[in-house]
């Protein structure tokens, strides 16, 4: 081989692995960090800023209800995602996924979430909140089974204190104690990872699974949706968001 025919080959060999290794194990990046290209939200609360995802609600954009940013690039089934988040003190927000918009409001969503919240007890990041649904369905901490329930019943007969009662504990992941300390503090950035494989819906964060959720419940189940990132009804706040990574797993 001649010295030429070397350098193309390094060359092509050096080319071919930096493309291998910007393949990410199959993950896509489904926000550009420069616009807000492929999502839908209201501008007033969503925009972007240092290549991050911002959603900032200020003293003269007080929320009446919550209103997420919708990703528009699909509905997600079997999926793993990853997501660096930074939130403020006073925040609150979330990533639903496998959800559904809802047709009489603009920007809201009904479906699984990631919750995170930014206060000093941080009572609510890592579980399983649905949305506009049967509410917390895991804490932070549980491995949770939920049984079928008849299309039927109210679902308010089965909620009581923002907590889906027809909930079967399996399991602990560990006390809570724990489990929080591997959040950091507000202004510093954590990872947020979903796995969802058919009912079995699983949050990490920072490499720890926070709760474990196996949804028998066919009337209140879902298996694909629209994802999307919350701005709380609350007090003044800010969410950041960066390096979303979705992974198809069908």
């Amino acid at each position: 081989m001649t010295i030429a025919a070397v350098v193309v080959f390094l060359t092509s060999a050096c080319k071919s692995a930096r493309q291998a290794g910007n393949n990410n194990d199959g993950f896509v990046e489904i926000f550009d960090g420069k616009t807000l290209n492929g999502w839908e939200g209201d501008p007033v609360y969503w925009r972007v800023e240092d290549g991050n995802m911002v959603g900032e609600i200020t003293p003269a954009t007080i929320v009446k209800r919550n209103t997420f940013i919708i990703w528009r690039g699909g509905k997600v089934a079997d999926f793993e995602l990853k997501v660096q988040y930074r939130i403020t003190r006073n925040g609150n927000s979330g990533i639903n996924y496998r959800s559904e918009e809802l047709s009489d409001l603009k920007y809201a969503l009904r479906g699984y979430q990631g919750d995170i919240d930014g206060a000093d007890a941080k009572p609510y990041t890592g579980m399983n909140y649905e949305e506009r649904g049967r509410t917390t369905i895991a804490k932070r901490g549980q491995k949770v089974t939920l049984p079928p329930v008849p299309a039927t019943d109210s679902l308010g007969a089965h909620i009581k204190s923002n907590v889906w009662t027809a909930a079967i504990v399996t399991g602990t992941l560990g006390n809570d104690d724990s489990l929080k300390a591997i959040i950091k503090d507000p202004g510093n950035w954590n990872e947020y990872r979903i796995v969802a494989r058919g009912n079995h819906l699983q949050h990490f964060i920072n490499g720890v699974l926070t709760c474990d959720v196996t949804d028998n419940d066919p009337a209140h189940s879902k298996m694909e949706g629209l994802l999307g990132v919350q701005v709380h009804v609350g007090p003044p706040m800010k969410i950041e968001y960066r390096h979303f990574l979705l992974k198809n797993l069908k």
